[in-house]
């Protein structure tokens, strides 16, 4: 028997050999993750704030020097300003744009700031032990930064508009540089930086507009008391209603025009003769950027994280919900697609509230802005009940002093917090309705709730048709008309159905209470970030502090802005520097004195309106001592509170006979003294 002989070759194994594993585990290769690294702009923000920081105090020093001199020159009148103010906040007549712009870009520094590694500029890697303290200290930092910017624009001098064009334009150019060199940053996600810049880099480009076109212009001569805006509210005001348009106001709308008064209550249009105080004006403009800054952080620190969880499901999520009894298909790829299509919708779900949320805070900022100025209209013409639950006096206060220097930040606080408020809640409203309502209807299974309401079919139609039968019969049963009146029908079978209904009418308060809850907390989530409506009973809004902060405020506004009030101290004030101008024209007025030669009727107007005050005057002695002749020509020995001293040494009729003869002898030939008063 013959036995061949087998050679075996030695096996090599070959350690970078994968050619195997490829062609059995043939799966593609995911890119890898991006990684964010921290990043320098060429420009140091050390440096930049450093330089800033000097050219601000050399301008704060120009200026000072400016406006002394101006003080010195104008006599500290009207038109004269100081650095140290930085607006007058209770001018409506000024420009309110620069100040708008400087508050929105501290505001939005202040919402960078709540989640930046390093608060202040000057130190870089802050350890986290005094990473709080920086956080308040930047806090007073940013204001005082900006602070030239409203101060080049208060002095209105023409030098001024000069440094501001140049302030703005090197904080604009430095963070368009800034952005522009590193665009990602590690934060939260890449863009946010960008983003978050975005509403900055929007007010100081209109701050460099704003300070060319000022510059161009010059300086305003017409704000304030001798702008015309308050003797035309007065005008208005005084200007008598045509009988058409108290007509047309009284007549009843049509269905058409109902409808459209709806949306026109929820958009902000100006009127002509009103101007919104600048306060509010900031504090509109303020909370419109803290709405950006709350959508815009609402948004990355969620949605990047759920594009990253669907990005890294696989078939091991299978596993996972198998280990809590949960089994979506014997197929692991299946379960993946499901799982992925869910998370989708957690995305869609999501965004749906968030931009919910967003279109609600609009509208109930532009809301807030009708309802403000109603309010000023209604405060001016002295409707107290309006805003007040009782009689107030509006007259400056302590809370109303700390309330009106607080409610721009107070309303931006609470509009941010209602705005996430609402998002959380809407989410879950359209979590609700996606996953228990839309997809079990879609795909036919897991009717959970379609489930319980079939099984308590009975007792929705009780409730439905115990309803119903109460209506009907209240309509047609228990109601009677007679001659015009109404009064109650069938007395027995009301008392009869009331008892047989007492029980069934428990469950339908049962709904009509869990109903009630619903709509109340919509109604209170929905409405959280306004401050000018109280969310509380007539009664009770004293305790609900951002209605407070708000009707104090409004205390402060009314009493110090007032059109009619600033109306009356322009003229007063025209009256004190125009030599008189003024209350010689009231004088002639009130005397029936006319300007132009007077012909033969103006002549018997001008002889009876002197006859008149003379008769006035004779009947009621009491009014010599308003006239100026009187006052200038008589020693007070001789008058007692308006009524001449018939005690006197001098006293007898011969005397008040002569001071009531005269003031028509001064109408005739006025003295050197009245022309000067």
């Amino acid at each position: 028997m013959n036995h061949t002989k087998v050679e075996f070759e030695p096996f090599e194994y070959s350690y970078y050999d994968y050619s195997d594993w490829y062609s059995n585990n043939a799966e593609p290769t995911k890119p890898p993750k991006e990684v964010i690294l921290p990043c320098d702009p060429t420009v140091d923000d050390k440096l930049f704030h450093i330089c800033m920081l000097s050219i601000s105090l050399v301008i704060m020093l120009i200026l000072a020097v400016l406006s002394r001199k101006n003080k010195f020159c104008q006599g500290f009148t009207r038109g004269s300003s100081s650095i140290f103010s930085p607006a007058n906040f209770l001018d409506q007549t000024q420009s309110k744009g620069v100040v708008m712009a400087v508050f929105g870009l501290v505001f939005s520094k202040l919402a960078m700031l709540v989640i930046a590694p390093d608060p202040l500029p000057f130190c870089k890697d802050t350890p986290a032990d005094i990473k709080e303290y920086m956080k308040i200290i930047a806090i007073f930092y940013y204001p005082v930064l900006f602070y030239p910017l409203l101060a080049c624009s208060t002095l209105q001098h023409k030098a001024g508009y000069v440094f501001g064009t140049l302030l703005s334009f090197g904080h604009f150019g430095i963070l368009l540089w800034q952005k522009f060199d590193c665009p990602k940053t590690p934060e939260i996600y890449k863009f946010y930086a960008l983003l978050g810049s975005l509403p900055q880099l929007a007010c100081l480009a209109y701050l460099c507009v704003q300070f060319i076109l000022l510059f161009v212009k010059g300086p305003k001569t017409d704000e304030d008391l001798d702008s015309s805006y308050y003797n035309n509210y007065v005008k208005l005001l005084l200007k008598k209603r045509s009988s058409t348009a108290s007509s047309s106001s009284t007549d009843k709308p049509t269905l058409a025009e109902r409808i459209l008064e709806v949306p026109k209550s929820y958009i902000y249009i100006p009127e002509k003769v009103f101007r919104f105080p600048v306060k509010l004006a900031v504090s509109a403009f303020v909370a419109f950027m803290a709405i950006y800054h709350t959508a815009l952080l609402l948004i990355v620190l969620v949605v990047p994280t759920l594009h990253i969880v669907r990005a890294g499901i696989d078939e091991n999520i299978a596993f996972l919900l198998m280990g809590f009894g949960i089994i979506l298909s014997d197929d692991r790829m299946e379960v993946v697609k499901i799982v992925t299509f869910y998370t989708w919708l957690l995305e869609v779900c999501y965004l749906c509230a968030m931009t919910m949320s967003l279109l609600v805070s609009l509208l109930m900022l532009m809301r807030s802005m009708i309802l403000h100025r109603s309010n000023l209209k209604g405060l001016y013409k002295g409707d107290i009940y309006s805003i007040y639950n009782s009689q107030k006096t509006i007259s400056p206060s302590k809370p109303g002093v700390v309330c009106w220097m607080g409610l721009t930040g107070y309303q931006a606080a609470i509009v941010s917090l209602g705005m996430a408020i609402q998002t959380v809640v809407l989410f879950i409203c359209f979590l609700f309705l996606v996953f228990l309502i839309i997809i079990p209807v879609f795909y036919g299974r897991n009717l959970i709730v379609f489930q319980i309401a079939g099984e308590a079919w009975p007792g929705w139609v009780t409730l439905l048709l115990v309803t119903v039968l109460q209506h009907v019969t209240a309509k047609f049963a228990f109601i009677k008309k007679d001659a015009g009146t109404r009064d109650l029908n069938n007395r027995e079978s009301l008392f009869l159905l009331t008892y047989l209904l007492f029980l069934i009418n428990t469950l339908v308060g049962l709904i009509v209470s869990i109903w009630r809850m619903v709509i109340t907390a919509l109604y209170n989530i929905i409405h959280l970030g306004r401050i000018d409506i109280s969310l509380l009973h007539r009664t009770a809004e004293s305790y609900d502090p951002a209605y407070s902060y708000y009707i104090n405020s409004l205390k402060v506004e009314v009493s110090q802005s007032h059109p009619v009030m600033k109306a009356f101290c322009g003229l007063l004030l025209d009256m004190m520097v125009e030599g008189g101008r003024v209350g010689q024209k009231i004088r002639d007025a009130e005397e029936g004195i006319q300007e132009n030669r007077p012909s033969k009727a103006t002549s018997r107007q001008r002889i009876r309106s002197r006859w008149q005050l003379l008769y006035t005057l004779v009947n009621n002695p009491s009014l010599l001592g308003s006239r100026t002749h009187f006052q200038t020509l008589k020693t007070s020995e001789s008058v007692l509170n308006g009524t001449p001293n018939r005690s006197s040494k001098k006293g007898s009729n011969k005397e008040a006979s002569k001071a009531a003869a005269e003031p028509v002898q001064s109408t005739e030939t006025p003295t050197n003294q009245d022309k000067t008063d």
